[in-house]
């Protein structure tokens, strides 16, 4: 089981209506995954926003300044909007990243439930779902030989036995797939043998059994190998020393971006009912202290067979040392419970 941290780089307003700099948040970011190595976390994903509220457009950018101050844990997107991303460009970044951090890159990539990207960079929504299909075409044809690619599609000028470099310094620099639980993202991450990261943000986490046993099942009916493809979730949480603590901390900055968002794409208000939901055994936020969290995460394990758990932190703009305080906890108190109780 790996577990560690998810983020989308926040910068949303706290409670006194402060909102902090996309600079400062970023180079507290740096402050964080070098901690997050340091306590021994396993994996740090940043994900690719392009908005006022997100301070992560280009994430490989931010893991290549972690890579410089970390020596083990490995540094991934998530997710690269591979819709509308040059995937050349995306393989020589992160192969780029990879060099820095001397083979610890990772590439997960999603259709994206963000569409700020698509205006911006000057693609068509009509498109949404032929772009990716043909980005990720591509993108995994680079992946088998860098050195030699030959491709042809229709939203970019073919490729004629080109190399794309720098070339990485894994073999083969992996790729994974995000999804929010699609039934047809998982299809298609089994059929392409690639492993796949649900994002387990809403309602009860077991209810994603039944997507996993799907991949597992329809990647042995195209003859990869199970063993090799691992599952993984990315979930919003928090923790502090005491249950009551991270509860108190983590519901305004949780509310703030859940009713943001809700007026964006007409979700109901986010409440404390719908919080206290959530914080039940059986919902979708890690909040508590170190024990309380450990056995919602053993807990998804084994209901749902996560392999690698990326708590997203945080969710909304809270205090660094706050955020500081909750990687030290599931690094030295959380993981080390985990592992050792999925040992058994």
């Amino acid at each position: 089981m790996e577990i560690g941290i998810s983020t989308f780089v926040e910068t949303t307003a706290d409670e006194n209506g402060y909102v902090v700099s996309h600079a400062k948040r970023i180079q507290e970011i740096i402050e964080e995954v070098k901690l997050a190595d340091a306590v021994g976390l396993d994996v740090y994903g940043i994900g690719e926003h392009h908005r006022a509220d997100f301070a992560a457009s280009a994430p490989e950018i931010i893991l290549a300044a972690a890579a410089s101050v970390t020596k083990n844990i490995r540094l991934t997107s998530a997710v690269t909007v591979l819709s509308s991303v040059d995937p050349v460009r995306i393989f020589q970044n992160y192969a780029t990243l990879d060099g820095l951090s001397n083979g610890r890159a990772e590439i997960m990539v999603g259709r994206g439930s963000f569409i700020e990207s698509f205006p911006l960079f000057g693609y068509d929504l009509k498109d949404y779902h032929d772009l990716f299909e043909e980005h990720l075409e591509l993108l995994l044809k680079i992946q088998q030989d860098n050195k030699n690619v030959h491709w042809n599609g229709k939203f970019r000028p073919a490729i004629d036995g080109l190399g794309v470099y720098p070339n990485p310094v894994q073999e083969k620099l992996p790729i994974t797939i995000g999804t929010g639980g699609n039934p047809e993202s998982t299809l298609r991450a089994a059929k392409l043998g690639l492993p796949i990261v649900y994002a387990i943000i809403g309602g009860n986490p077991a209810n994603f059994a039944p997507l996993v046993d799907l991949y597992k099942k329809a990647a042995r009916e195209y003859g990869h190998d199970v063993s090799k493809l691992q599952v993984a979730s990315h979930s919003h949480g928090f923790i502090a020393k005491t249950k009551e603590e991270a509860e108190e901390k983590f519901f305004f900055p949780t509310q703030k971006v859940m009713n943001q968002l809700g007026k964006e794409r007409g979700w109901a208000p986010y409440t404390k009912d719908s919080y206290n939901r959530a914080l039940a055994p059986d919902g979708a936020l890690y909040v508590g202290d170190p024990e309380t969290v450990a056995k919602k995460i053993i807990h998804l394990n084994k209901t749902v067979g996560i392999e690698r758990f990326m708590l997203h932190l945080p969710l909304g703009t809270m205090a660094h040392e706050d955020v500081m305080s909750a990687i030290k906890l599931l690094g030295e108190e959380v993981a080390p419970r985990v592992k050792a109780a999925l040992k058994n």
